[in-house]
Order: structure tokens, then sequence, then C-alpha cells
């Protein structure tokens, strides 16, 4: 199980790599505006936003499920190529795409929360990092014309599918010892300060994840020593997710407020040097924490939070990386600019200062 699960992981990330750190990029060169690059990158998260509320009401996240999804995945990354050069067909199959990738990894999550310990997780999470990482040196190394984007996007796509038809197996293993989650009762105002503040968390990555290879290629950057900028964040997440173990066995809500803050500085920096290839990549460093350190925590804060597993899985990836990516993504499309990183530090620490709010509700309700 830990190798599907490590290759699932290696696969999808590789997928999600291409498709945010390479396909932007290619877009200027078929000829979209920024803004147009903002909407687009928009309908991806927008689509796991609304997933979730569907899920809750209608549908029951099992394995069946699960492969469908990958299988509309692989389909709408060849749409994607078919209609690259029609913006609303473009943009229907970004949303076909988004919704379909929406569903797969929430799944994947809960079974390995399920399976593993903290410390476990974490080593088997880096091989996304890897995946991210291997397939953006590479690229950056070997691609020479914008097209081929679209065939390593339908190429990650398959393999994804193909590994996910593997870990999928596992969930029918345990069907049978679980009792089945009665999604009803999952209520978001339970902890609204929370679900607000991981919102807040991923508009500020907005920026980085859509405009970031756009916005060091004005300053003078190479594409080249942009994707070593990308790995070696990644290098620093892999790093995190193999020692981070002991750290979850602590106050998680502690490390979410520090990992938080530590992302705000990280904006700041990219704001103040954005020509300084070295302050670049150290603040590319603090990908271990804004990424790897609060992502792991998170999911495990939630895990804990809720006994409706899957679903509060797909909730956060609704809510953070769905309504707040899609959120952040046409932000940093209109705001993009020499002051993108200064407005995105300044959302990401009022995100910082909201779970505040959550710990002091969260204190009230447990003396009540």
């Amino acid at each position: 199980m830990i190798y599907s699960l490590g290759l699932f992981y290696l696969f999808y990330f590789a997928l999600v790599a291409v498709y945010i750190i390479f396909m932007p990029h290619a877009l200027i060169g078929f000829g979209y505006s920024t803004s147009e690059i903002g909407i687009i990158f928009s309908a991806a998260p927008f689509m796991r936003f609304l997933l979730p509320f569907i899920f809750k009401r209608y549908i029951e996240l099992t394995h069946s499920i699960f492969i469908q999804s990958l299988i509309l995945t692989f389909i709408g990354t060849i749409l994607i190529y078919y209609f690259v050069d029609n913006f609303w067909l473009y943009l229907m199959a970004n949303l076909i795409f988004g919704g379909a990738m929406g569903v797969s990894l929430p799944f994947v999550e809960t079974i390995a929360l399920q399976y593993l310990s903290r410390n476990r997780y974490g080593k088997v999470r880096l091989y996304g990092s890897i995946g991210f990482m291997a397939i953006s040196l590479w690229l950056g190394k070997m691609l020479t014309e914008d097209i081929q984007i679209f065939y390593y996007l339908s190429t990650m796509a398959f393999l994804t599918l193909l590994m996910g038809y593997f870990v999928a197996k596992y969930d029918k293993n345990i069907s049978s010892e679980v009792v089945k989650e009665d999604n009803s009762s999952f209520s978001l105002l339970q902890y609204p300060y929370f679900w607000i503040s991981v919102f807040l968390m991923q508009v500020g990555f907005g920026g980085f994840y859509n405009f970031f290879t756009i916005y060091e290629s004005s300053n003078g950057i190479s594409l080249e020593v942009i994707t070593w900028m990308w790995s070696f964040g990644v290098i620093c997440e892999i790093v995190m997710l193999y020692f981070q173990g002991p750290l979850l066995e602590r106050n998680l809500l502690t490390i979410l407020k520090f990992a938080t803050f530590m992302t705000a500085i990280r904006w700041l920096i990219l704001y103040l040097y954005p020509e300084s290839q070295i302050i670049t990549f150290i603040s590319q460093s603090f990908h271990a924490i804004s990424f790897a350190l609060y992502h792991t925590t998170a999911i495990t804060y939630i895990f804990i939070l809720y006994t409706q597993k899957k679903l509060a899985q797909q909730f956060f990836l609704g809510i953070a990386f769905g309504l707040g990516g899609s959120v952040g993504a046409m932000l940093s499309g209109l705001i993009y600019g020499d002051n993108m990183f200064l407005i995105e530090a300044i959302i990401t620490l009022l995100a910082f200062a909201i779970l505040f709010l959550h710990e002091r509700r969260k204190f009230n309700e447990q003396n009540i």
C-alpha cells in the first residue's frame, strides 16, 4: 500500500507542477492576457469549492467515484489541449479538469491518515514533492515549445489514474470496518474562524501559484533559474515532510499560527527583493513551513476535529485550494504588478490574526 500511495502522490503532484508552473507561462505565448490567465486558473479551484457541497447532500466518496474522477481528469487534460485556442472552451475544459482533481486527493489523504502514523504520513507524502520537483527540473531544461506542456499534462494524468486504481483497493478493505459517515451533520459553522483563515491563507498564495514564474521573468530571471527556485522550495518541503513527525505531536493550532505568520513574511520578502536571486531562493526555503508544515498540520487538525473524515478533507481542499485558490487566482490577475506580493502578505497576516479568534472560540466551547 505504501508504494501505491507514494507513487500516486508522485504522479499527482507532478501533474500539479506542470499545470501551475508551466501552463500560465505557456498561455502568454498563446496570446492570453494576465487577467484572462487569472480567470482560467480560478476555474479549477472554484470547482473544488463547489464539490464538497454536492457530496454532502447527494454523493458518497467511494472508490468507484474516485476512479471515475481520475478518468475524467485524464479526459480534461485532452480537452485542455484541443481547446487552447478558444478562451471559453478552454475555460470549460479547466472546469472539468478542476472538478475531477478536486475529488481524488481527499480520498487518498483519508486513506493515508487512516493507515499511517503522523510520522510515516510525511515520509510517504514527500513522494509528491519529489514528483513536483523532478518534472519542474526536467521541463525547465528540456522544454522547447509551449505545445509540449500539453503532452506532459496528459501523461501525468494517465499515470495518476494508473496508480489511483491500486490505491482505491484499500478503501474496499476498510469499508467493512468503519461506520458510514453521517455527512448531514457536518457543519462549517462549527469552526467558522478556522475555515475563514484557511481560505485567506490560500488567497494569499494566488500570486505565487499563478504568477511567480511570470513575476520573476519580468524581473530579469531566466526560466531555467526560476525552475531551480521552484525545485529548491520543494527540496526544503521534502526535508520538512521527512522530519516533521515529532512536531505534529505538539499543539497543532500553534503550529498553524506559526506557519501562517511565516508565509506572510515570505510574501513580504518577494515584494521587497524581486530581482535578487539569492533572497528569492531564501524566500523559497519558507515553502517548508508555508506549504509542507502548514498543509500536513491542517489536514491532521481537521482529521481530529471532525468525525466525517473524507468530507472534512474535501471541504479543506474546497475551501482552501478551491474557493481560496479561485479568489486568489482572480485577484492576482487583477493586482499583478509591483505591489502584488505586498497585498498578499497583508491578506496572509489577516489569516494569521483570525486563527486567534478560532482559538478563543474553541477554548470557550470546551469550558462551557
